[in-house]
């Protein structure tokens, strides 16, 4: 027999913006729903989590279970890999001249998943529905969520965050502005010889960054961005030729490289949603906005999405998912995720431009950020999601 579940909130997708969402309302004390959706395979990516994402986790209660997994981001380093005309100077940004431990921490995406799936299972006010989206409609205050297991659900608002090919935005008829970049990500984990120090390295490349992030142990994970061309040579090549070519890549900084089981490639694409609002409904997280994995941005955009939100309602009071909070959150998250598309945008392009003047203003500018003290430490608290000052 179906039945109408009731919630003040209801969470859809159990990714980890997701489940991070659902955790965080619910210990908020909202009555929420997370309707999980389909199950998800093995993710062999990673995840660093920076800035404001750790207070954020910390709120939220989750940060001490997530800490045991992760590897903290101390120092980064950024050395141009092009051989082109003009290169930019090496620059490191230590996270102590800001006052920091660490930028961030760097996480195995299952481990991140799984221990949020389990904080999520054990906290009060949190009812989780196995089930997937099939239709959604709203009615007055209400909206109703229809499942393909029978069961529906009445809620106040529906917190989208069912991941790019999001069904509630779908539901809601909100299109996507999408910019296609003629590049391939290839991600791998490896094992090494020397020491990372908790040092993430980027080399800037011809097609793109290609980045080392630390893990636990003598472990990183590696984003390769590259044309297309190369991305099906690199993942056609046996674990040993892999590891040899990435290891010629990273200049053999971390000394000999060992492949782990799970590379993966992904096209680079940046999107938006026209709106991040329908009725009762706000967009978070890769429903809203999809970013290359240049710079580390994605999840963090959406805890930051999901901790804005939550604040939003708590105003709200009893007009939780009204107009006038949804209009506050739209308002809200607009200048950080433009912002972000742009900076990584402008990055990216820089990197693939032939135009020497591009590459002049790209070297001065690292120039000027490992000369000039409080330009440097600026920068780093912009990049981390904190306000300048």
């Amino acid at each position: 027999m179906s039945q109408i579940i009731e919630a003040e909130v209801a969470v859809v997708g159990a990714g980890p913006a997701g489940l991070a969402a659902a955790i965080g309302f619910a210990k908020a004390g909202w009555q929420t729903v997370l309707v999980t959706g389909p199950e998800r395979g093995v993710d062999h990516r990673t995840t660093a989590l920076l800035g404001t994402s750790i207070p954020i986790l910390e709120r939220f209660g989750v940060w001490e279970r997530l800490l045991p997994h992760t590897a903290p981001l101390r120092d980064m380093r950024i050395i141009d890999g092009t051989r082109r005309l003009i290169r930019a100077p090496e620059v490191t940004f230590k996270s102590s001249e800001i006052g920091l431990e660490a930028f961030g921490y760097n996480i195995e995406n299952d481990p991140l998943r799984r221990t949020l799936a389990d904080a999520a299972a054990e906290a009060p006010n949190l009812t989780l529905v196995k089930a997937s989206l099939t239709d959604l409609k709203v009615e007055g205050t209400l909206a109703h969520l229809a499942l393909d297991d029978g069961n529906s659900v009445a809620t106040r608002l529906v917190v989208a965050a069912d991941g790019r090919q999001s069904r509630v935005r779908e539901a809601c008829g909100i299109g996507m502005k999408r910019r296609e970049y003629p590049q391939v990500a290839v991600t791998a984990i490896v094992r090494h010889t020397q020491p990372h120090w908790d040092t993430s390295i980027e080399f800037h490349t011809e097609t793109g960054p290609f980045t080392l992030v630390p893990l636990r142990g003598d472990r990183s994970s590696i984003v390769c961005v590259v044309d297309d061309r190369e991305a099906v040579r690199l993942l056609g090549l046996e674990p040993a030729a892999l590891a040899g070519a990435m290891e010629r890549r990273a200049q053999s900084v971390l000394g000999s490289f060992e492949v782990e089981e799970g590379r993966a490639a992904f096209p680079l694409v940046a999107e938006t949603a026209r709106s991040i609002t329908a009725p009762r409904v706000a967009l978070m997280a890769e429903a809203a906005h999809i970013m290359p994995p240049i710079g580390a941005q994605g999840l963090n955009l959406g805890l930051r999405d999901a901790a804005t939100l939550i604040d939003l309602a708590n105003e709200a009071g009893g007009e939780i998912g009204g107009e006038a909070m949804l209009k506050r959150y739209a308002s809200a998250r607009d200048k950080d995720i433009h912002g972000r598309m742009t900076a990584v945008d402008l990055l990216n392009r820089s990197l693939l431009s032939d135009l020497v003047p591009v590459q002049g203003v790209r070297g001065f500018g690292l120039y000027l950020l490992d000369r000039i003290t409080p330009l440097r430490r600026t920068v780093m608290k912009l990049g981390l999601g904190n306000r300048a000052a």
